[in-house]
């Protein structure tokens, strides 16, 4: 599966195939569409957008921030997989592989993720890939951390 599933930058030749995403209309209320992050990040330099493929094909989209924010953390802004691929593990092998590229970025002590508390999904996938609840809320949403170092 690892092997079948790749990162590739948000540029001319997939940008539109993210913006054709979707997610289940149970999931839809948790997440920006793809379209949005990606106009997101056009006018915030700093987060960075890709294209999730698998089997070369765009299944999902995924955007982080590669400067320090709350909590002295890098964080995720974005991780969804088409509802066409999801229960695959394609979003946690992503994920991982987010991962491994932010432990790059300087001073990766933390990665946070914000996430609406009733998304029983993305609980089980930060869950399953080391992240803790240490009791962060920002609006409506809770903070997960997992620390690198």
């Amino acid at each position: 599966m690892k092997q079948s599933v790749k990162l590739v930058e948000v540029n001319e030749e997939n940008w539109y195939d993210c913006c054709q995403l979707t997610v289940s209309s149970e999931q839809a209320s948790y997440i920006e569409s793809n379209a949005i992050s990606i106009a997101q990040s056009k006018f915030e330099p700093t987060l960075k957008p890709y294209a999730i493929y698998f089997e070369e094909k765009v299944v999902g989209f995924l955007m982080y921030n590669s400067v320090l924010e709350e909590l002295d953390g890098y964080w995720v802004y974005r991780i969804m997989i088409d509802q066409a691929f999801q229960g695959k593990g394609i979003g946690k092998v992503a994920t991982a592989l987010m991962i491994d590229e932010m432990k790059k970025l300087p001073n990766a002590e933390r990665i946070v993720v914000g996430y609406h508390p009733d998304n029983m999904e993305a609980h089980l996938l930060y869950a399953s890939l080391e992240f803790v609840d240490q009791g962060h809320r920002f609006g409506r949403e809770m903070a997960v951390v997992k620390q690198i170092k």
